[in-house]
């Protein structure tokens, strides 16, 4: 890969960390570029003026009083490509986003564009001029004069209570392990260093500090300015965060929903260190920051920590945490057994096991994986563990795997032990023959269930012979048992199987694979079977839609291929876009494929069972797993990731060539489908220590978020060859959106202690939805002509008539949709915000606009109406009249789609539901209209993606018409909070608004 670096940071390694600093940095001066409308940049060195009045700019043509802005006619400062002529095309691929930022000012509402050289500068002139903005000309205090702010307050307190004797200086070695208290995770020979830079500074060398060096060393050491310039923009004051500020920045740009001040006033009394900040519900920047660092604040839903999905679906329907050779704890023929491999992958919610029983030496049956392990483990001990902890780390049933490999004497011993230990736990019912899908895992709650060989229902004797499994035979080659096993005449392998082990197995009757059409025809929901992993691989590539089906009411297990000596792992991603539920991972081996198991089984409470994506689980579905582009009626999404910074990096393990420096980049990678597999890495942070600054935006496009895993890797930048550092894997259903600290893990999935990544979060749905377009046309409107998603002719015609009907209903529904989308995009684009934002969003920032001119509001929203009308009071400049169009056009266009959806929808589902009479006919009308082979097959294909897509285009509609009401919400809500709404007591009933569409049968 090409290796790019980042831009360098502040001049002189400056550290911005106070709105003082910022203003001191523009009282200074830089050079930044001025973009003109015509596209070219021009390099001029901006200054602010030292009455803090207004900003100017040289050389200039024009005279000194005209190359200037007044800080009282700013309306607002965008960070970003937020203006037309930024997002001109002849402009986009100069620059970085995060390396311009505009001005609009002036009652005409102009913009000034300009680009800096890093983002750190950015920063500084936007955090500097917000808080002019927001204090006009009052100037704001330099550090050390007037009143003490209410941090400073706070640490010297800290001080105070560390200076034991009240000299008014405490020891150094005191004052480093005050900071490392206040400040988890920072070295001490950082701190140290700063110390010893202070003191030179000021001419006070020694072994002890004073009170107004402790306070500056702790705010250039603590602060953090990605937070502080958050805090800054939120912030009312620009010093802390009250209230109102908190619970705004809670609702708009962490997505939080029915935050009250009194939720806000916890979090302060959680997080706020200082006493007068508490009391006063304020949140300071260190509060701030440890509220952002804490679990409170995490990237993953907590609703995800707790079972949260549907359990009560049939066990063929959820993706299953399944272990082979748990008992290695290193690879497979130089490993040892070892009996806590067991209670480690229990205790990480597996929910399979496989248990390979041999003859063992004492007459009783043994499980070992290895010919070269120094000592098996008695079967009994493992059966012993098992009884102890299935249950501690997952209520939901456990699959014991069994691959018999003794004798039938040894086999009777075996089922003794399983009966006598596990005695109730063990599941015994035989299956009920009239049903047609396995029971659910809730119904199972509590059980173990035996996967095994079952004597045929004719086999009256203690012991008979079954079809052997392929699993586990390299291991006899190495074990020199082969020869004796192996069948006169080749076919295949025979097993001697005692009746008391059968009667074990119940609902996982093992059973060989034949093909997809036998199985379809004669396989019965309690017989599973076992596919190695070149197998299985083969049918994932060459029939994925036939694996897919197979999987609705058949489980399956996939095992890694006997080549894989060393115990590597396969991708799981690669059987569970096929639907296979059961992949069987070797836990001891840590790696991507670990990460991959371990991280997308966290997402429901950890039990060891996910609900697999609805597409593959409904009886008709169009579901093709190597699918390039999006999927029928799966509305597609755009993930929005901002990597802003890292925390506490630790050196990759085992380096030493580098010294003490590490040169991280940080790995964004998506895994799923193969059409939402991709990889976007940020630049390489250069000399940046512990605390790497990145500020870079990464975009991806996931087709089918159900499957889609988002996994972080930081890796050290070195010409010999990247050396891990930290990894976090992800399900992109657990992600939580808004500013977010990544807990990283090392390469074993050990939390790394304060180890973070800083990164803003943001979904939104791709445009459209429906059919793909190419990437790269999809961004701006009048580009592309717009594209429906039709139904298939099957060939039949009384089934085709039937589709037919549907033309025009999803070509409605596509409008529908698109045509607010299109509005909304129009608007946030105006607003200067990114798609990202939410109706809320954009009030607020119409507001500010608004409320920082000298008038009083000239454009005001009617709260009395159900959708509020944007109205002028009087002449207002061209931006906002562009603005109140396009706001117009949003709210008309949500009207049609609110009060026409209903009847659409119901024509979709009436269509729907019309071609599912026709299933269970379709065999019979197959053979009357003599389709067979190829044209049957493609019949069947082009029904199965009709159903899908009138189901999916419904379901979308729904969607869109619960957002379009969720919007006119936003805007009651924020035009009652901000200032610019009258008549707002009408707001609308949520009972009346948010009136829910019946369920879509599956």
């Amino acid at each position: 890969k090409k290796k790019t670096v980042s831009f360098s940071t502040m001049p002189n390694d400056r550290k911005i960390n106070s709105t003082a600093a910022c203003i001191s940095f523009m009282l200074e001066g830089c050079e930044l570029k001025k973009v003109r409308s015509n596209s070219r940049m021009y390099s001029r060195f901006f200054v602010l003026d030292a009455d803090m009045r207004s900003v100017r700019w040289e050389p200039s043509k024009k005279d000194s009083e005209k190359a200037k802005i007044e800080i009282k006619s700013v309306k607002e400062v965008r960070v970003g490509k937020k203006t037309p002529i930024l997002r001109s095309n002849g402009l986009s691929d100069q620059f970085p986003d995060e390396c311009a930022f505009s001005i609009i000012y002036g009652d005409n509402y102009e913009s000034l564009d300009l680009v800096a050289s890093s983002a750190d500068v950015v920063s500084a002139w936007v955090m500097g001029l917000r808080y002019l903005v927001s204090y006009g000309k009052h100037t704001p205090e330099a550090p050390g004069t007037g009143h003490p702010s209410l941090r400073t307050s706070w640490i010297s307190s800290v001080f105070d209570l560390a200076d034991l004797e009240k000299s008014g200086c405490i020891p150094v070695s005191r004052a480093v392990q005050l900071i490392k208290a206040l400040n988890p995770g920072m070295k001490t020979s950082t701190i140290e260093l700063k110390f010893k830079e202070l003191q030179k500074a000021s001419e006070r060398p020694g072994a002890e500090v004073a009170c107004d060096l402790f306070v500056e060393a702790y705010c250039e050491l603590c602060t953090r300015p990605e937070i502080f310039f958050l805090l800054v923009q939120f912030s009312s004051n620009k010093e802390y965060l009250g209230l109102k500020d908190l619970l705004m920045f809670l609702e708009v740009e962490q997505g939080m929903e029915g935050v009250t001040e009194e939720k806000c006033l916890e979090i302060v009394s959680k997080y706020e260190p200082s006493k007068e900040g508490r009391e006063k519900g304020y949140l300071a920047i260190d509060g701030f920051t440890r509220y952002l660092l804490s679990a409170d604040c995490s990237i993953f839903d907590p609703q995800h920590r707790k079972v949260c999905q549907d359990m009560a679906q049939p066990l063929s329907h959820y993706y299953i945490s399944s272990a082979h050779s748990a008992c290695l704890l290193e690879d497979n023929f130089w490993g040892r057994s070892d009996i806590s491999g067991y209670i480690s992958a229990l205790g990480l919610g597996c929910r399979s096991i496989e248990l390979v029983l041999w003859d063992g030496p004492e007459g009783e049956p043994v499980v070992y994986t290895s010919p070269s392990a120094a000592s098996c483990v008695p079967f009994r001990a493992v059966v012993g563990l098992i009884d102890q902890h299935a249950f501690t780390a997952s209520a939901y049933p456990l699959i014991l795997c069994l691959v018999v490999r003794c004798s039938a004497p040894q086999q009777r011993l075996a089922a003794q032990c399983l009966r006598k230990t596990l005695g109730e736990k063990l599941y015994l019912e035989p299956p009920n023959p009239s049903a047609s899908y396995l029971p659910s895992p809730e119904q199972l709650k509590g059980r173990i269930l035996i996967k095994g060989k079952k004597l045929p229902p004719g086999c009256e004797d203690s012991e008979g012979e079954v079809s052997d499994e392929e699993e586990g035979w390299e291991l006899a080659r190495r074990l020199g048992q082969e020869d004796q096993e192996m069948p006169e005449g080749g076919g295949p392998r025979r097993l001697r199987l005692s009746r008391e082990l059968s009667e074990l197995v119940s609902l996982c009757q093992a059973v060989p694979f034949q093909d997809f059409e036998s199985s379809r025809r004669g396989q019965r929901y309690w017989e599973m079977c076992s596919f190695s992993e070149v197998e299985a691989g083969r049918f994932a590539n060459e029939c994925p839609a036939e694996l897919v089906s197979y999987n609705k009411r058949f489980l399956s297990r996939v095992y890694p291929s006997p080549m894989r000596i060393d115990a590597s792992n396969m991708n799981p991603q690669d059987f569970w876009k096929c639907g296979c539920q059961m992949v069987a991972m070797n836990y001891q081996t840590p790696g991507l494929m670990m990460d991959l198991n371990a991280g997308w089984f966290r997402q429901n409470g950890a039990c060891g069972y996910v609900l697999r994506p609805a597409i593959m689980r409904e009886e008709v579905s169009y579901f093709s797993a190597n699918a390039k582009d999006s999927l029928p009626g799966v509305p597609a999404q755009l993930l929005h990731l901002k990597v802003i910074s890292g925390q506490n990096l630790p050196k990759p393990k085992g380096s030493g060539a580098k010294g003490e420096v590490v040169e991280p980049y940080v790995c964004a990678e998506i895994h799923g489908i193969p059409a939402d597999c991709a990889e976007h890495r940020t630049k390489t942070a250069l000399q940046s220590g512990d605390n790497p600054v990145f500020d870079e935006s990464l975009e991806f496009q996931i087709n089918l978020p159900e499957l889609a895993v988002l996994r972080f890797v930081v890796l050290d930048d070195d010409y010999i060859g990247d050396e891990f550092i930290a990894q976090y894997t992800i399900p992109f259903e657990c992600l939580q959106p808004g500013y977010r600290h990544v807990p990283l893990q090392s390469l074993a999935g050990e939390p790394l202690p304060h180890a973070t990544l800083f990164v803003h979060v943001a979904i939104t749905d791709r445009r459209g939805g429906g059919k793909g377009h190419r990437r790269g046309l999809a961004g701006r409107r009048g580009r592309r002509v717009r594209e429906y998603t039709s139904t298939k002719a099957t060939g039949i015609k009384a089934i085709d008539e039937v589709f037919r009907t549907a033309t025009q209903p999803l070509r409605e529904a596509t409008d529908l949709r698109e045509n607010v989308q299109n509005a909304l995009v129009s608007f946030k684009e105006l607003c200067g915000l990114t798609p990202a934002a939410n109706m809320k969003q954009c009030i607020l920032t119409v507001a500010a606009w608004l409320l920082h001119s000298d008038n009083t509001p000239s454009v005001t929203l009617n709260l009395a109406e159900q959708y509020p009308p944007m109205e002028a009071q009087g002449p207002i400049p061209d931006l906002l009249r562009k603005v109140l169009t396009a706001y117009e056009t949003m709210i008309q266009t949500s009207r049609t789609l609110i009060e026409s959806a209903d009847a659409v929808y119901g024509k979709l589902i009436q269509a729907q539901q019309a071609g599912m009479d026709f299933h269970k006919e379709l065999h019979r009308i197959e053979t009357k209209e003599g389709l067979r082979g190829r044209k049957l097959q493609k019949a069947l294909e082009s029904f199965a993606w009709n159903i899908t897509v009138l189901k999916g285009q419904a379901d979308l509609l729904k969607h869109a018409k619960a957002e379009a009401l969720d919007n006119l919400w936003q805007i009651h809500n924020a035009g009652q909070s901000c200032g610019i709404g009258r008549n707002g007591s009408a707001s609308p009933e949520p009972s009346r608004l948010r009136a829910p569409l019946e369920p879509i049968p599956e």
